[in-house]
């Protein structure tokens, strides 16, 4: 079992920074695939960025150059570093933990908000 936890949300001007945490509890999280994962108002949950426990990283189009995935298996965190943030980023984020075993996004955390100005 493993429960997560995101943090980092907030309010910035388009062009701006922010960076989402994805904390963990329980075991062997740094076997763990996981996926940041974002949902508009109106629309549907969206595919961000997955990093593999080997560090291996893929992004959707929409984030490549902008966003950044990254992990610290030390801190059982995943970090989304978020930079030159649009108007149409603005969504509820969501971090997930893959499980090989029943081969989906298994564990999600609350979502945080992210909310980008003009």
């Amino acid at each position: 079992q493993v429960q997560l936890v995101e943090s980092g949300g907030g309010l910035v001007q388009a062009g701006g920074s922010l960076r989402l945490s994805c904390t963990a509890s329980g075991r062997a999280f740094s076997r763990y695939t996981v996926g940041w994962f974002r949902q508009a108002p109106g629309k549907e949950r969206a595919f961000v960025a997955t990093i593999s426990w080997s560090g291996n990283t893929n992004y959707a189009d929409s984030v490549k150059g902008r966003f950044t995935i990254s992990r610290d298996n030390a801190k059982n965190t995943v970090y989304l570093q978020m930079n030159s943030l649009k108007l149409e980023d603005t969504a509820v984020y969501y971090c997930a933990a893959y499980s090989s075993t029943v081969g989906e996004y298994r564990y999600w955390g609350q979502g945080t908000q992210v909310t980008v100005s003009s």
